[in-house]
């Protein structure tokens, strides 16, 4: 990531062991995709009720060239598990952007790794006498 990573949260606080694995989360996204320019992170407990307990909301703003990629999750009451489909869902958003940018390359006419030319094919050899 070009930027750093911004973890924010509202109505709740986070501890050491889920902040620790939102930036783990993060840079194994990272991975995914070396073009991530940025990732901002919110965590949030919307409303409390009394027959639910505590709802976690998980929210991913990820910036790469040519789109902002949003992760909303549905409430979750176990944080850990709301921050690890979030993140699931968001590896599954960059592998599919990436994708579709790689195709719409190849339709512009620079050929994919795949398209690649067979050197053998293109050239005939002409034995000289």
């Amino acid at each position: 990531m070009k930027l750093p990573l911004q973890i924010t949260s509202r109505n709740v606080s986070l501890s050491e062991t889920a902040e620790q694995t939102i930036r783990e989360k993060a840079a194994k996204l990272d991975l995914v995709c070396d073009r991530i320019m940025g990732c901002r992170v919110l965590v949030e407990a919307p409303h409390r009720h009394q027959q639910q307990g505590n709802q976690y909301n998980v929210r991913l703003d990820i910036t790469v060239p040519g789109a902002e990629i949003v992760i909303k999750r549905e409430e979750h009451e176990d944080l850990n598990v709301a921050i690890r489909d979030a993140f699931d869902a968001a590896r599954r958003k960059v592998k599919e952007h990436t994708a579709k940018l790689r195709d719409v390359k190849g339709a512009e006419g620079i050929p994919l790794v795949d398209q690649a030319p067979d050197i053998d094919q293109d050239f005939d050899i002409e034995q000289a006498s």
